[in-house]
């Protein structure tokens, strides 16, 4: 084999070397090979086209995560409940907008679900009535009744044995607390088997 055509081999292959090993330096600073980096969708992307589909209506977003392969997770609830096919439609609606945009992703639409924390004012109103467990900023908890919510403050109520007053034996005696919106930590529905 002539001695040109082994040096034109060695040229080439030093190219693909440099080519594949190319450094390339993100935004965060971090130093990947160039054939690595990955073009991340923006939770503020996602979020727009949430908003543009669902608009003001009784369907809402309760949460959005995405991960460093792309994986779209959106939790979905609604002021009266949110649907299979609620979930699908924004389902659709999201992988149409991404792959017109020629988006490498994965894409799960779900429900809030039925034991995840509340992370909405707008989630208590259709709880009215069912028990709840509530933690507090300050690590204290307390359980009831949601009996009303106005969007400042929600009143749990409860039912609890106590002292008689006067004699012997014990009496249920109906509480209600008043606890401010910005003081609770987490709240969940408790569910009853």
């Amino acid at each position: 084999m002539p001695v040109w055509l082994i040096f034109c081999f060695f040229i080439k292959y030093l190219l693909l070397i440099f080519a594949l090993t190319k450094i390339t330096k993100e935004k965060e600073g971090t130093v990947v090979p160039s054939f690595i980096v990955k073009k991340l969708i923006t939770k503020e992307f996602i979020s727009a086209l949430i908003a543009e589909h669902l608009g003001n209506g009784p369907i809402f977003a309760t949460g959005l995560r995405i991960g460093s392969d792309n994986q779209i997770n959106v939790f979905l609830d609604g002021d009266e409940g949110v649907t299979i096919k609620d979930c699908v439609a924004l389902s659709r609606y999201l992988e149409k907008m991404l792959d017109e945009r020629g988006e490498l992703f994965a894409l799960d639409v779900s429900s809030h679900g039925a034991t995840t924390p509340l992370v909405l004012p707008r989630q208590y109103k259709k709880h009215i009535g069912r028990e709840f467990e509530i933690k507090f900023e300050d690590g204290t908890k307390t359980e009831g009744t949601l009996v009303s919510f106005d969007g400042n403050e929600i009143i749990l109520e409860n039912t609890v044995r106590e002292n008689k007053p006067i004699g012997k034996g014990k009496i249920d005696v109906t509480k209600q607390q008043i606890i401010k919106y910005n003081q609770i930590k987490e709240s969940k529905v408790k569910l009853k088997f």
